[in-house]
């Protein structure tokens, strides 16, 4: 994973914070680094997100994206905005 990836994943949860969730950082010795998100107002409503490349299909560069924590594609990292209203959405307890 290189630098750029941690540059989304970090504007991934300034984006996360401003919508009033709670979202950080994770850095593990192996395997990748994810955001933990929570929301404060419903505390077992959480997830994480990863950020990693689409398998190229083509002769050109893959696409990087946000990932749910259960394989699926989310969005792409270049809009980190709309993958963090995905997140408040699905996050999002009754009433919210």
């Amino acid at each position: 994973m290189g630098e750029d990836d941690f540059g989304h994943l970090e504007r991934l949860v300034s984006e996360l914070d401003s919508r009033g969730l709670h979202a950080r950082l994770v850095r593990t010795r192996s395997g990748r680094p994810f955001v933990r998100v929570i929301n404060p107002n419903a505390t077992s409503l959480a997830e994480n997100v990863t950020c990693r490349a689409q398998p190229a299909t083509a002769p050109r560069p893959p696409d990087v994206y946000y990932w749910w924590s259960w394989g699926e594609r989310m969005h792409t990292v270049e809009d980190p905005a709309g993958a963090a209203t995905k997140v408040a959405r699905v996050l999002a307890a009754v009433g919210e």
